[in-house]
């Protein structure tokens, strides 16, 4: 399985970027997982936010494959516990995928281009969340479902 991660906006905070090293370090027996870092578009004008997610769509749209299932982190998107996330991870396994792409937008969200794409839409919460924050709570839960989905211990 690869799993891949695509982010607006680089991690600064020195604990962030060590608590996902640690993950993406776990991660290893259980997929080839990478994050893919993109420079969001600034943006100096709020008239102009549609046209900067639209320039944002381009740059993330060029790291997915047409065979790759997309999975969007989006306010509106569907809550899933750990357990039916790792469930939802296991059964697309199953299904034969091989590739699963999460994309985190920037500040402003995702062009509706990159929701459009997407096969599933996913909140983690109702809670809004730093993005930065959000990458790491991600990649723990990637690492918790296949805890769960191998029947090891780690999550309670």
């Amino acid at each position: 399985m690869i799993i891949k991660i695509i982010a607006l906006g680089k991690l600064k905070e020195k604990f962030l970027k060590d608590g996902i090293d640690e993950f993406q370090k776990r991660l290893k027996p259980y997929a080839n997982f990478e994050i893919i870092e993109l420079s969001p578009v600034e943006i100096k004008d709020g008239h102009l936010i549609a046209k900067a997610l639209d320039e944002e769509a381009v740059k993330i749209m060029a790291h997915i494959k047409q065979s790759s299932y997309v999975i969007t982190l989006e306010i509106g998107g569907k809550m899933l516990s750990s357990e039916d996330f790792a469930i939802k991870i296991d059964e697309l396994t199953k299904d034969g995928i091989s590739e699963i792409v999460f994309v985190i937008g920037s500040s402003c969200g995702l062009s509706p281009k990159v929701s459009t794409r997407a096969d599933f839409k996913m909140s983690l919460s109702k809670m809004t969340f730093l993005h930065q924050f959000a990458r790491l709570i991600l990649v723990e839960q990637i690492y918790r479902a296949f805890k769960i989905i191998k029947g090891e211990t780690y999550h309670k």
